[in-house]
């Protein structure tokens, strides 16, 4: 069966809408900053490591047909299950999609109208209308694909194009990081966009199957399509908003505040609409964003729970939870979760790897033991971060030999452990082999 194009680039829209949060407007400008003239080297890295991470995690849900769950447990049901309820709950109404509503209100909303609309009021409207595009898993993607998402690109079109035709200013030749592409890799990596990744497959796959994919080879190729599809658009907006950041680099400085620094860019460009522009932008990016994790939640704990807890009722609950926490409680809230991701991040990317062969592994061996291992190391290195750690030397001094192993200045510092131990595992006997 041939694979519509039209077809991959509603999905391509989809998941590039759902990627892009917030978070992903604020990262580029900042590393044009630090780049000047070597934006480009800034902007490939970390596309590499955020796009190319995301578009390998979605292919790799595929090859278990978009079961997080599936791929997961073969590390064993335990750490699986554990693994991905810690996800999906810390990533999406315990973090960010309560964050999606506080950042529209605090960048879009606030400096738009100031404080005549309040923030408990505004958290209703925006659940509310998350609610309404979410509540029919079928029609996610169509929905942010052919009308949100075309609305958002146009936005960003005509300030990156704009800022392009009319610069503010001339990129300095000079650098302000000693290594710019283990910089870039490492804001990339930071966006944990890899992890997103692995949630919004199953409504991807779901998607697909809608529109009568059904063999496996063909899910996979319009997958790819479509992965190509939001990639391209990930590199159009990340390399215009990092060139636009290092326009503005006889200016700023690697001090300036991430949200600071979109917002004079944008009014730089744009004037006195460029508030308005940069509200469309924000409100739109959180919205889907906040779309896809929310149906994300629904879609993995149905199918967790076998369909005793049904798809409309968790997205209910996630939506008024999210309403409550973007109002009281957010700091605390990402105090804890961050550490929680922090933990799990390196297991999550290795179950990524690990799925792009997965019917080539045949012993499950191999999962539990890396998966393991990049557990043990992702809280071994975490928890010097945390407060009531902090004063525990020997675990820092152990986070420090880990930052030394190879990869460890990009964030992969469980890599060669990780590898060494699923090999390991290929030996061990297993009852599935």
């Amino acid at each position: 069966m041939k694979v519509k194009f039209k077809d991959s680039l509603v999905i391509g829209f989809a998941l590039f809408a759902m990627f892009f949060g917030a978070g992903n407007l604020i990262f580029p400008p900042l590393l044009g900053v630090v780049s000047g003239t070597q934006w480009f080297t800034s902007f490939a890295a970390f596309l590499f490591a955020d796009g190319g991470l995301a578009l390998l995690g979605v292919i790799a849900l595929t090859r278990t047909d978009g079961d997080m769950e599936a791929l997961f447990t073969r590390a064993g049901r335990f750490i699986g299950v554990l693994i991905g309820s810690l996800m999906i709950l810390c990533i999406g109404p315990f973090l960010a999609i309560p964050r999606t509503a506080a950042t529209t209100y605090e960048i879009g909303i606030k400096p738009t109208i100031g404080t005549g609309l309040s923030p408990i009021i505004f958290a209703i409207i925006f659940f509310t209308i998350v609610l309404i595009l979410t509540i029919k898993p079928s029609k996610v993607v169509d929905i942010v694909g052919a009308f949100l998402t075309p609305a958002l690109l146009i936005c960003l079109a005509v300030l990156i194009i704009k800022g392009i035709v009319s610069p503010l200013g001339q990129p300095l030749e000079r650098t302000l990081v000693d290594n710019l592409a283990v910089n870039g890799i490492n804001e990339g990596y930071q966006t944990m966009d890899a992890m997103a990744s692995c949630i919004f497959a199953g409504i991807v796959i779901s998607s697909i199957r809608q529109k009568g994919y059904t063999e496996r080879s063909v899910m996979v190729k319009a997958t790819i399509v479509a992965g190509i599809v939001a990639v391209i658009g990930m590199a159009f907006v990340y390399g215009g908003l990092t060139y636009l950041g290092a326009t503005v680099s006889p200016i700023y400085d690697n001090t300036v505040e991430r949200t600071a620094l979109i917002v004079s860019i944008t009014e730089g460009i744009l004037g006195g609409t460029g508030k308005v522009i940069l509200a469309v932008i924000v409100a739109l990016a959180c919205l889907t964003t906040a779309i896809g994790l929310s149906s994300s939640c629904g879609n993995y704990f149905s199918q967790l729970t076998k369909g005793k807890l049904k798809y409309e009722v968790i997205v209910v609950v996630v939506c008024v939870f999210s309403a409550v926490v973007s109002n009281f409680g957010v700091d605390k809230i990402i105090s804890i979760a961050a550490p929680i991701l922090g933990m799990i991040y390196p297991a999550v990317v290795a179950f990524i790897f690990l799925g792009m062969i997965n019917d080539k592994i045949k012993n499950n061996n191999v999962f539990k033991c890396a998966i393991w291992v990049a557990v043990i190391l992702g809280v071994l290195h975490t928890l010097p971060g945390i407060k009531a750690f902090k004063n525990m030397t020997a675990l820092a001094s152990l986070a420090a030999a880990l930052d030394k192993l190879p990869g460890g200045n990009i964030g992969f510092f469980w890599a060669v452990p990780v590898l060494i131990a699923g090999i390991i595992g290929r030996f061990i006997p297993s009852k599935n082999a």
